[in-house]
């Protein structure tokens, strides 16, 4: 009986397996897309599914970031040059002037004597002059009385300058246009030099001073343009121009100081605010850009990325620059109109079909062909059908 037994199950045993076998194949070739036929791939060609992007053209910029203060364009303190009671204010706190204005008047009634006495001195000394001259032209006069005539001339015009300086100077005025900060006396107060009255600030347009390492020193240079951040001003974008660099290092901290030049029109920037500068170091208005996940590192150090090249997967050696935003440019290996695959990258080798996958069925539109990038087939999609006839029963 167990040996009429044993052809039977040898029987089943390979018809098991025949099956098996059918039906692992029909799954492979159900799950093939689209071969054969206009435009598809080769007969029995299996094509990897993977995720794809064209090469991006963008700009790439080289950057340093910096800490950078705004400071006016011009600055100054108004402070008197000689002593003097304040009888007028003639400005108000925090209010705009030209330059030329009058700010503080100082009682001048001394040095505007001063000026008179000067003036009178000065008349009778012409006068001297003026005799002294025709006495010598008719020999009645000495050398001696004229030469003296004349200095004492010369003296008399000196001291009427200095009377008119010293009046000039009990009027103080705007040096140049500007906003004008809080005063620190009143009417009635008795200056002295050099005391504070108000400060003037010309806040448009304003200085960034900042700082870059010293390694930077040889790619920095005048015209470069930045772009600031300022905590105090939300999203608002400022851009500006250094026009200036230090010729003398920080021997601290080894740092070059830079100072742009930014527009401030509004006036809404105020000089001593905080802010973060972005040099541009150097631009490229036709870089290339791929996705930082396409990237494949080889063990010998290469960076390489695999290609659409006619339905087949292409590896490629590419010499990377810099990193943006998920980005990284590509120097060389690459061209525009170029696609590179970004998903799916485990399973390729190099030379292998691929073909680009659709996207979940939530979406609204279906992706769009890459150039040599055919798209793929959904399993189990139903083949086109015709209409029906009309009547059909």
């Amino acid at each position: 009986m167990a040996t009429m037994m044993r052809p039977k199950i040898a029987a089943y045993a390979l018809g098991g397996a025949l099956v098996v076998a059918l039906l692992a194949t029909s799954v492979w070739l159900f799950a093939q897309p689209n071969r054969g036929g206009p435009g598809g791939r080769p007969q029995g060609a299996f094509a990897v599914p993977v995720e794809a992007q064209a090469v991006r053209i963008g700009v790439s910029r080289k950057e340093a970031e910096a800490i950078g203060t705004l400071r006016s364009w011009e600055s100054v303190v108004i402070k008197p040059e000689v002593t003097g009671r304040i009888v007028k204010i003639a400005f108000e706190e925090g209010t705009v002037v030209k330059e030329g204005d009058l700010l503080v008047q100082l009682d001048a009634a001394e040095t505007e004597a001063e000026m008179l006495r000067a003036k009178a001195a000065l008349d009778w000394a012409k006068e001297t002059y003026e005799r002294a001259r025709k006495l010598r032209g008719k020999g009645a006069g000495t050398a001696a009385n004229l030469d003296k005539a004349q200095a004492d001339l010369a003296s008399a015009q000196a001291s009427l300058q200095l009377a008119e300086a010293r009046l000039a100077k009990m009027k103080l005025v705007a040096p140049f246009d500007g906003v004008l900060g809080l005063r620190k006396v009143s009417v009635g107060a008795l200056l002295v030099p050099g005391q504070e009255i108000v400060n003037l600030e010309q806040i448009n347009p304003l200085k960034v001073d900042f700082k870059v390492p010293e390694t930077l020193l040889s790619v920095i240079k005048v015209g470069q343009t930045i772009r600031l951040r300022l905590d105090a001003m939300g999203s608002r974008a400022v851009e500006g121009t250094v026009y200036a660099i230090d010729p003398l290092l920080e021997t601290g901290g080894r740092a070059i100081v830079l100072r742009a030049r930014i527009l401030n029109p509004d006036g809404a920037l105020r000089p001593g605010l905080f802010a973060r500068v972005v040099l541009t170091i150097q631009e490229k208005p036709d870089a290339l850009f791929v996705p930082e996940q396409s990237i494949l590192a080889g063990s010998d150090g290469t960076m390489s990325v695999f290609k659409a090249v006619e339905g087949k997967a292409v590896m490629v050696k590419v010499e990377l620059g810099e990193r943006i935003k998920g980005e990284v440019e590509v120097l060389s290996g690459l061209k525009p109109g170029d696609v590179v695959v970004t998903a799916g990258l485990p399973k390729l080798r190099p030379d292998v079909p691929i073909c680009l996958l659709a996207g979940p069925p939530a979406a609204s539109a279906p992706p769009a062909a890459l150039p040599g990038l055919p798209l793929c087939q959904a399993p189990g999609a139903p083949a086109d059908k015709k209409p029906a006839p009309a009547g059909g029963g």
